[in-house]
């Protein structure tokens, strides 16, 4: 159901939980007192429309008795001391029907945006993201930065071109290569060298980055270390040859935008 077309269904909604409402407020509840009794006025219509709610699959359908379930409690406003006042219902009846009805104009006059834009915009607010988290200490661990960019592959438009999502995968392999990259090259000694590389991939300059990010797995390479230090070494310069992979496939991706 567009925007478009869910004004009129909705002010239909809005005048049923205005009529049932009043019914409830000014005809029911006034002739019980306990609070047992309450909980079954209220329940004879809220529990037939919550399992309505929660049977729905269709969104036009998941609306309309989201809308039936949620606008009632307002225009009966239970208090511990009820009050029966007509020209405040009568003021939250006109406000929840208004509101019914220009919701769904807003959208249509506001209409989302376009996949292609949406997904231009991810791709743009990702890569801004992993250029700050390339240059800004402490990192944040694998596991948010993986969480992050799997919402945001989860919200990709399915109209999105398969270059794009190649590119969004990508730069969710770097950022997780690039913190666990940052604690092995702690441990080998490398950690000046490893900040140059990534300041170059900040600027938007992977050719740089991949040169000095070469030099650097030369440079593991060839150390003395041994031990615990040389498994570090080895990891790093796996971690190494995935990134610089990754930015030479996906250059113009990486080297566009703005510098963080």
């Amino acid at each position: 159901m567009g925007p478009d077309r869910a004004a009129a269904p909705l002010g239909v909604v809005a005048d049923i939980c205005i009529v049932v409402a009043a019914i409830i407020k000014f005809a029911v509840l006034p002739a019980f007192e306990t609070f047992p009794a309450f909980c079954l006025a209220i329940g004879l219509y809220l529990v037939p429309a919550g399992f309505a709610l929660a049977c729905s699959r269709q969104p036009a359908a998941i609306a309309v008795f989201t809308a039936i379930s949620v606008n009632v409690m307002p225009l009966i406003a239970p208090t511990n001391q009820m009050s029966y006042d007509t020209t405040q219902f009568y003021n939250s009846a006109l406000a929840i029907a208004a509101g019914c009805i220009i919701a769904p104009v807003a959208f249509r006059l506001l209409p989302p945006l376009s996949p292609a834009l949406r997904t231009r915009r991810l791709l743009i607010l990702t890569l801004r993201d992993l250029r700050r988290r390339a240059i800004i200490l402490p990192l944040a661990r694998a596991e948010e930065w993986e969480g992050l960019m799997y919402g945001r592959l989860a919200v990709l438009p399915d109209q999105a071109e398969p270059l794009q999502r190649a590119q969004l995968f990508a730069a969710l392999s770097v950022g997780s290569e690039i913190i666990q990259l940052r604690h092995l090259a702690a441990r080998a000694g490398a950690a000046v060298e490893l900040d140059a590389a990534l300041a170059a991939f900040a600027q938007g300059n992977s050719a740089i980055a991949i040169a000095r990010l070469r030099q650097l797995d030369r440079q593991l390479a060839s150390a003395p270390d041994a031990g615990s230090d040389e498994a570090a070494a080895l990891r790093a310069r796996a971690r190494i040859l995935v990134i610089c992979e990754a930015l030479s496939e996906h250059a113009s991706y990486f080297d566009g935008g703005v510098p963080a």
